[in-house]
């Protein structure tokens, strides 16, 4: 007689129930998954809420482990300034006087910035930030990059507001928790910003490659103008960004622009503002309502213009 290990489930009824029971949940969990699966891809804004949720759950962890890496940072980065001071002494007096000199020009421009706008009877208006808040972790080795913040719906934050570094412009908020908001970042494959060059108005676009950097497109086709060194800043068409502010500067030269390097790279990057969003057009495109207040698929219009040749892109966002 074989021993009671060998034998089959069907001597035994609760084993047979026992199998059964597992087969039936095998079954519904895929059925759930593949449910689940195809209301991801059919309508991605409904899991807004569990993102926003699970983002609220994990953002303290994520803020004790930003602050404890800024600290980290900060002792190594002592250490090694103590054992290079010495060898950066002569570089730092030059750097200096440079500085000087062009802090004296700096000053002397905006004087005269001054002058001309008390003639013209200008004044000049300050962005108040909607919000300030550390940038508590973000996206490394996935096509896309996102990054999160320490402040959310509970702040004034909403989707679609500018989110800027002290050095430049980091991306825009795609969506928000109560107390944590998930950010686009300008290296997404899907980011797409429109630019111009910061000493004349060479326009272009800037689109996100999933790799750190930026390929710049230009609008006007032909001669290309773009040098090594370059910068670019925000155009301010599409009204989500206010103009001129740093995004990102020329590293390479293409047939059609360029490849560039980020100003304000996030990872470097410990606190940011929350900027309110530049023109009331861009909120109605946001909210899918044209100025007339009716429906309008043009909520992405300056994150997805790749459909359309940049000419027609930039047209759109003139509008």
């Amino acid at each position: 007689m074989a021993p009671p290990s060998s034998r089959r489930s069907g001597f035994s009824r609760k084993a047979q129930y026992s199998l059964f029971t597992g087969y039936l949940l095998a079954g519904a969990g895929a059925l759930l998954g593949l449910a689940l699966l195809m209301l991801s891809l059919w309508q991605p804004s409904a899991f807004a809420p569990l993102r926003g949720g699970a983002s609220d759950i994990v953002t303290p962890a994520g803020t004790a482990g930003a602050v404890a890496r800024t600290e980290t940072q900060g002792f190594f980065s002592s250490i090694g300034g103590y054992f290079n001071a010495g060898s950066q002494n002569a570089a730092l007096r030059e750097e200096m006087e440079i500085a000087r000199v062009r802090l004296a020009e700096a000053d002397a421009v905006r004087a005269e910035n001054r002058r001309l706008k008390s003639l013209l009877g200008l004044q000049d208006s300050e962005v108040k930030p909607v919000s300030i808040a550390r940038l508590v972790g973000s996206t490394a080795t996935s096509t896309r990059r996102h990054a999160y913040l320490s402040a959310g719906a509970n702040n004034g934050v909403t989707p679609g507001m500018p989110v800027i570094s002290e050095r430049g412009v980091i991306g825009r908020v795609l969506e928000t928790g109560r107390n944590s908001a998930r950010v686009l970042l300008l290296t997404d494959s899907e980011s797409v910003l429109p630019v111009r060059r910061a000493k004349d108005d060479v326009i272009a676009f800037a689109e996100g490659r999933g790799d750190g950097l930026l390929r710049v497109r230009l609008v006007n086709l032909g001669i290309n103008p773009l040098k090594v060194g370059d910068l670019m800043v925000t155009s301010g068409a599409g009204g989500y960004y206010r103009p001129g502010v740093a995004v990102a500067v020329i590293s390479k030269i293409t047939e059609d622009g360029g490849i560039a390097r980020l100003v304000a790279e996030p990872a470097a990057t410990n606190f940011v503002a929350v900027e309110p969003i530049h023109q009331a057009a861009a909120v109605a495109v946001l909210r899918g309502e044209n100025s007339l207040g009716t429906p309008e698929g043009a909520a992405n219009a300056e994150q997805r213009p790749s459909s359309a040749t940049p000419t027609a892109s930039a047209a759109a966002d003139d509008r």
